[in-house]
């Protein structure tokens, strides 16, 4: 009369090896693009690596304390942020009007609550403001003026636009070159923490000399950001425009729950072959209920990294 009650014990035995309890961890990208190292000089790589190697350190080291994935998200998003190599943050590409105006977003797959900005002009790290908005306001998207109403209303830090000003990003909007648009930039980050809850966040100045108040992509909820627990959790970088026509992330996220696809193989088939099919160019992070990391990208570069279960930095900048 027990062997029905063994086997039952074996099979949760053999199922729970099979999926181990992930391990907190973090992935992040500085946005998918044509700048491989070979357009680079030796210091500005040496730079990118290392901002990218303390962002993952400094958010794992606080998932390894307990933190959570959204508290990680922000810390990997910040550093990233304050950083003039990336187009978010500090090294925000300038629009048409000589401006330059910024947008984040931030989703939590635990509740799937999420929070969004756009069209920011003095607020110095936007994933700040998303998160303000996702944990104190009953909406999900808020834009221009009243998002910075509120961004400073919640202690934002607030900045002049010569702080967002470096002369790369002027040559760029002065030059108005076709190909400073396929640069992209966007940087994001998807964490996993202790208790298996996921978490994703993406920030971006946006597109060079941009125009008429554009948005693309990174603020759209399942469009550039999506986090489900139990799915997976997706940052996404590249021509806005074609992420949003195709819901991207969720997307990617959609053909798990409704599907048998890996977040692995959804993520390659939204980006390799539907997006660029249509023409769109970007790439994708992402990491799945496991905790396995996702990479995904069709230009020559992306800026990533992240930290292997040997406890490895690893950091890649072109395809590799």
């Amino acid at each position: 009369m027990q062997r029905p009650t063994l086997l039952l014990l074996l099979l949760v035995f053999t199922i729970s090896c099979n999926n181990p309890k992930p391990t907190a961890s973090v992935i992040v990208h500085g946005g998918a693009g044509y700048v491989s190292t070979d357009d680079m000089t030796e210091q500005q790589e040496k730079e990118i690596r290392e901002t990218i190697e303390k962002s993952l350190q400094k958010s794992n080291e606080h998932l390894a304390n307990g933190g959570t994935s959204v508290e990680a998200i922000q810390i990997a998003i910040n550093i990233l942020e304050d950083s003039s190599h990336f187009n978010a943050g500090k090294g925000s590409v300038f629009t048409s009007a000589g401006t330059h105006e910024l947008d984040a977003s931030i989703m939590n797959g635990k509740n799937v609550q999420a929070g969004a900005v756009a069209g920011l002009t003095n607020i110095k790290n936007p994933i700040d403001a998303a998160i303000a908005v996702m944990e104190h306001s009953p909406h999900v998207f808020l834009i221009g003026k009243g998002a910075e109403e509120f961004a400073l209303a919640h202690g934002m830090e607030t900045v002049p636009q010569s702080y967002f000003y470096n002369e790369d990003r002027y040559i760029e909007h002065i030059e108005d070159l076709d190909e400073n648009n396929k640069k992209f930039g966007t940087v994001g980050a998807v964490a996993i923490d202790k208790n298996g809850n996921i978490a994703a966040g993406t920030s971006t100045g946006g597109m060079t000399n941009k125009r008429y108040g554009r948005v693309g992509d990174v603020p759209v909820i399942g469009a550039g950001t999506y986090a489900e627990n139990g799915v997976g959790g997706l940052s996404a970088t590249g021509h806005g425009e074609y992420f949003i026509r195709n819901v991207a992330t969720y997307d990617i996220a959609a053909q798990v729950k409704y599907g048998t696809s890996t977040l692995d193989e959804a993520g390659y088939h939204t980006l390799m072959k539907k997006l660029k099919s249509q023409g769109g160019d970007g790439g994708v992070i992402g990491i799945d209920k496991y905790g396995k990391v996702v990479i995904h990208f069709n230009t020559v570069a992306m800026p990533r990294g992240y930290i292997n279960r040997e406890g490895e930095t690893v950091v890649m900048i072109d395809q590799e």
